[in-house]
C-alpha cells in the first residue's frame, strides 16, 4: 500500500498551476463529460453526472459551459459530431504518455497534439506503443478537508472495501480499485460517511521511467500542462517518476 505516492512530487509541481480558475473549470467539465458519456445525460438517473454537475456549480462554473459540455458529450451540438479516441506517445527522456481525447476534427487534433509533443522533445507513437505500460482501473477521489478519519483508519477502510491502492495528490486521496469493484467500494465508503468527490476510470503505470535531469523534467512538465489545457484532451496519463530532491 503506497500511502504517499512516488508521484507526489509531480503533483506538488503542478499544484500551483492546477489552482488557477481556468484549469479548475477544465477539470470539472471533463468530469461532467466523462460521467455523461458513461452513464447518460440525465442527472436524475446518473448519480455520477449529478455529482459532477453539483461540484461544477459549487465552483461557479457558468451554466452555459456546463450545458455545452453536456451537449458535446451527448452529441447534441447542432452540426457537430464528436469522436472519442486515444493517442499514445513519448515525451522527453522516453516518458510514456497516454491520452484520452474527444474531437469534432480528428485531423486537426492530431496535428495540434503532434506539435505539442514535438515542441517538448517528444513524439506521437503508433497504437499500442505505450498502452502495455498502463493498467485500466477504477478511480475514486476523496477531499482531505472533508475527511473524518485519520490516514491509518482511512487506509483500513478502503482495504476492507476492496480497494487495491491509494495515493496522495495535493488536497486529495486518490483510491484505485479493479473496475468490477468500483461501485462496491464507492458504496462501502458512503456507508461510512465518506462520499467521494469524483469517480471514474483511469490508467495507472505498471512500468515507470525515472527522470532526474532538470531539463527533461521541465520538458515533461510543460508537455503535461499543455496537454491538460487542450480542449480536446479528456485525460492525460504518464509514467514519469521524478527523482527525490529534484523539486525546485
Amino acid at each position: 500500500m503506497s500511502g504517499h505516492s512516488k508521484w507526489k512530487n509531480i503533483a506538488h509541481r503542478k499544484g500551483k498551476q492546477d489552482a488557477t480558475r481556468a484549469q479548475l473549470f477544465t477539470r470539472l467539465c471533463r468530469d461532467i463529460y466523462a460521467s455523461a458519456r458513461r452513464g447518460g445525460g440525465n442527472p436524475d438517473t446518473n448519480y455520477f453526472l449529478k455529482m459532477a454537475i453539483d461540484k461544477a456549480k459549487t465552483a461557479s462554473v457558468p451554466s452555459d459551459t456546463i450545458n455545452r459540455t453536456l451537449a458535446k458529450a451527448l452529441g447534441t451540438l447542432e452540426g457537430v459530431t464528436y469522436e472519442d479516441f486515444m493517442y499514445e506517445g513519448y515525451g522527453a527522456g522516453g516518458v510514456a504518455f497516454l491520452l484520452e481525447l474527444s474531437s469534432d476534427n480528428r485531423n486537426r487534433t492530431a496535428a495540434e497534439i503532434r506539435h505539442l509533443f514535438s515542441k517538448q522533445g517528444g513524439s506521437l507513437g503508433e497504437s499500442g506503443c505505450v498502452m502495455w505500460m498502463f493498467k485500466r482501473v477504477g478511480e475514486l477521489r476523496f477531499a482531505k478537508d472533508s475527511m473524518t478519519l485519520q490516514e491509518d483508519d482511512f487506509t483500513l477502510a478502503i482495504l476492507e472495501a476492496g480497494a487495491d491502492d491509494y495515493q496522495e495528490q495535493d488536497d486529495e486521496w486518490v483510491v484505485y480499485t479493479s473496475l468490477d469493484l468500483l461501485n462496491a467500494v464507492d458504496q462501502a465508503m458512503r456507508e461510512q460517511g465518506l462520499p467521494c468527490q469524483s469517480i471514474g476510470i483511469a490508467y495507472v503505470p505498471t512500468t515507470t521511467t525515472e527522470v532526474t535531469d532538470e531539463e527533461i523534467i521541465d520538458k515533461v512538465e510543460t508537455l503535461l500542462f499543455k496537454l491538460e489545457e487542450h480542449d480536446d484532451v479528456q485525460g492525460v496519463y504518464m509514467n514519469a517518476v521524478f527523482a527525490e530532491g529534484t523539486i525546485s
